[in-house]
């Protein structure tokens, strides 16, 4: 979440422009610090000018609304991928959606490049300037910390080329960059909410809640505590929830199981917790399933709506995940990648808000998607309708009965 050098008085008016957009789009009052803001509009510029979040769907048709505005295109549109270990999503989703939009929009394997750094931040630095050597005029990161992050599209703006922050915002990054990911304020208050209503629906009598966050490195991180704390403030302000603790965050399962242990063995209290994404969550259901602590007693939360996950869903012991359409996502960064690649300001319509960076004080022009909470009602005309999980890999003999009641 690039052009040329000859592009370089061209990009700057379009960064000129983009900002004036986004601040006359704008409908909500200003957020803190690493907040997200929406905003509505349109816009004449280029083709596919009124394309918008919304005009996304899963068999990608929008994009073809794009063919103009990428064969206006020149150099490679390079993607930078962090890992496989924080996430099964990148090599099993945002690869190939990324692909299959740039595809549908008319690009061939030549016109972008998709690296992954496994987890290496000089791996990422060395497939960026790799990338920009053969020709990049833009980048997709998705950079492992902020401060990597922020090194590598400096070195990249430095030389003509246009960055995007993909899904997670670089703190400090780029000046006139933009960010493409889910609204993921809402993503926390999804979480939040989730586990409130769990909490009601397991009839869990005096909650003492346990906050686990994701790594403080990671600014979605910041942004889903954001959202579920500002959820949850006022159970524990009335007393109604008693808030036992939010230790050290982190994204490394391992970590996070060890981490719950610590806290459940200084505090035996705890009976329900806050977790921020599937994998994480899978870490402490291990730990309670160990005690045998039984189903439907104990509220675990999380996101992605990976295949373990949605069967600690239907199992009961994980309350609900955050699915975030990750086709969706693809083809929003995908979009802006183009309009940069041709010199062009994407539209107003597609730049729908702004996310607060906290390092520079700057709001960053985004585009942001919705994202879907998912329990056992509606896995089925979500997650399964988008095959973004198989359903015979779903529903193993151990939730075989719980998919049947689920009608999926």
């Amino acid at each position: 979440m690039n052009v040329s050098l000859k592009r370089t008085a061209l990009t700057g008016v379009a960064v000129l422009a983009l900002f004036a957009l986004a601040a006359c789009g704008s409908s909500g009052s200003s957020g803190s610090a690493g907040s997200t803001t929406t905003a509505g509009g349109s816009s004449t510029t280029g083709g596919g000018s009124g394309i918008s979040p919304t005009s996304f769907t899963s068999d990608f048709s929008a994009m073809a609304q794009l063919k103009s505005v990428a064969s206006a295109g020149k150099g490679k549109i390079g993607v930078l991928l962090p890992d496989t270990t924080t996430s099964a999503r990148y090599e099993s989703f945002d690869r190939p959606y990324l692909t299959k939009a740039f595809e549908a929009a008319g690009l061939t394997s030549s016109d972008f490049q998709i690296n992954n750094a496994q987890g290496s931040a000089q791996t990422m630095q060395t497939q960026a300037e790799a990338l920009i050597t053969q020709g990049a005029t833009v980048l997709l990161v998705d950079a492992i910390d902020s401060g990597s992050g922020a090194a590598i599209e400096a070195s990249a703006t430095s030389k003509g080329v246009k960055v995007i922050d993909y899904d997670r915002l670089v703190n400090g990054g780029a000046q006139g960059r933009l960010y493409v990911s889910f609204d993921n304020v809402k993503v926390g208050q999804l979480i939040g909410q989730g586990e409130i209503d769990c909490i009601t629906a397991w009839k869990v009598n005096k909650p003492n809640l346990l906050i686990m966050d994701g790594d403080p490195s990671d600014n979605n991180a910041k942004l889903f505590a954001q959202g579920y704390n500002g959820v949850l403030k006022p159970k524990f302000d009335d007393g109604s929830y008693v808030k036992v603790g939010e230790p050290a965050g982190t994204w490394t399962p391992s970590v996070a199981a060890t981490t719950f242990e610590q806290e459940f063995t200084a505090h035996p209290n705890i009976n329900a917790v806050v977790t921020p994404n599937d994998d994480n969550a899978n870490a402490v259901i291990a730990v309670l399933q160990r005690q045998k602590v039984p189903a439907k007693t104990f509220p675990t939360t999380g996101q992605d709506a990976s295949l373990v996950g949605l069967q600690n869903i239907l199992k009961g012991y994980q309350c609900g995940t955050v699915y975030k359409p990750i086709y969706l996502e693809a083809q929003g960064a995908a979009a802006v990648a183009l309009y940069l690649r041709a010199g062009q300001t994407p539209p107003k319509s597609l730049v729908n808000g702004t996310t607060a960076d906290s390092s520079s004080g700057t709001d960053v022009p985004s585009v942001l998607l919705t994202p879907i909470w998912v329990t056992t009602e509606n896995m089925n005309s979500t997650v399964v309708k988008d095959a973004a999980v198989n359903r015979a890999q779903l529903c193993v003999a151990a939730v075989a009965a719980a998919c049947t009641a689920a009608g999926i």
